[in-house]
């Protein structure tokens, strides 16, 4: 089949998701807060337990992309999002607004880049990893697009009508999308026939732990620096504008990290693309630690930190592949994505809580360095032959 036209529809399907679910909040949440009367840690602690339910619901969503196929499951997310915004969007008081944030977490189990990717998966045979990199250069402008996007909503008329909109975009674009532009389900060759897929071999592999903690090593400190970052450059001497600066580089440099491992994707096995990823994460923490001011570490840190990081991306759909083949494949990335987004979501708060207890930001990344090596370690481990 034709690959083009079902990457681009996902990827415009995946902007506007992570936009709406995921990045929104930067911009709509104060406003949302003020409104009903709730603090900043309370929206973010909401916002965290979103992020943990869509943990619980990752291996669900990817066992049904199994059995039933990514048109189901995908389309699924799509519902629950417009349920999402609607809620957020009507939301009288806390509660609703809790409950809202809490169907936007499952929402995103069910339409994010892994149910995405186990889609893919069944439809792009040999074609898997490339298509995988051509989805997340997709998903990268994401920020790019709902930031200002819902700021101009925002000023014009207000969070309420933003989150409806999104809904409706969810309703006309995404569903759609998601109902017309992806294939019925479709069996594998190993798969027996009837309603019940084969389960990933890897379920019972001694390397799977490895990479699972791996990962979510790695989503941990991405996790940390992406929330903190403008507090962790302002603290080392860039003026807030030069730590904006700085940030705003980010995005772009993950899409040039993408851009180049689709380039290399035919001559370099995805799990010594995976290796760089870590290095890169260290590199970037080591770069981080030693910025003084806007100058060459500065520029160091974000070249690393947005490659690594947009690389992992890939990695995360494209390691178990190779290391374990695509029986039970989405099952299999769910049950990997569950740990790391359980640690995206624990992140920031940890950090924090390290600075709480009197340790100084060099110290705290320090920390952090070690929770890296620990990730490469565990990644290394993961490339074991199988006893």
């Amino acid at each position: 089949m034709k690959l083009a036209p079902l990457v681009s529809a996902l990827g415009i399907a995946q902007i506007i998701s992570w936009g709406s679910l995921f990045y929104a909040i930067g911009v709509l949440g104060a406003p949302m807060r003020a409104e009903l009367g709730v603090s900043e840690l309370f929206l973010f602690s909401v916002f965290t337990g979103a992020l943990l339910v869509s943990g619980t619901f990752a291996t669900l969503a990817g066992r049904l992309i199994d059995q039933r196929g990514g048109r189901f499951v995908l389309s699924l997310g799509s519902v629950l999002s417009i349920v999402a915004m609607l809620l957020l969007a009507t939301a009288p008081n806390a509660a609703v607004m809790v409950a809202g944030w809490l169907v936007a977490g499952a929402a995103m189990a069910f339409c994010l880049y892994d149910p995405a990717f186990a889609t893919l998966s069944r439809h792009a045979g040999e074609r898997y990893r490339r298509s995988v990199t051509a989805l997340t250069l997709f998903g990268g402008f994401a920020s790019t697009v709902f930031w200002p996007l819902s700021l101009l909503l925002l000023e014009a008329w207000g969070w309420r009508m933003t989150f409806a909109i999104y809904a409706g975009i969810h309703a006309f674009v995404c569903f759609p999308i998601h109902r017309l532009f992806v294939p019925r389900h479709l069996a594998l060759p190993h798969e027996a026939h009837g309603e019940t897929a084969e389960p990933s071999p890897a379920l019972g592999d001694p390397r799977l732990p490895w990479l699972t903690w791996s990962f979510a090593a790695a989503t941990f400190v991405f996790g940390v620096v992406a929330v903190h970052l403008i507090s962790l450059l302002t603290s080392a001497g860039l003026t807030a504008a030069q730590a904006v600066t700085i940030s705003m580089l980010v995005g772009p440099m993950q899409v040039a990290g993408r851009i180049i491992e689709l380039g290399i994707s035919g001559r370099v096995r995805a799990v010594t693309v995976g290796v760089v990823a870590f290095l890169l994460m260290l590199v970037s923490l080591v770069a981080l630690i030693s910025v003084e001011g806007f100058g060459i570490a500065a520029i160091v840190f974000v070249t690393a930190y947005g490659w690594g990081n947009g690389v992992l991306t890939i990695v995360k759909g494209t390691a178990p592949a190779e290391l374990f083949g695509r029986q039970g494949f989405g099952a299999l990335l769910g049950h990997i994505s569950r740990a790391g987004l359980y640690a995206k979501a624990v992140a920031p708060a940890s950090f924090s809580g390290l600075l709480a207890l009197g340790l100084t930001r060099n110290a705290a990344l320090a920390a952090m360095v070690t929770v890296s090596i620990a990730g490469l370690g565990s990644f290394l481990m993961a490339l074991r032959k199988r006893p």
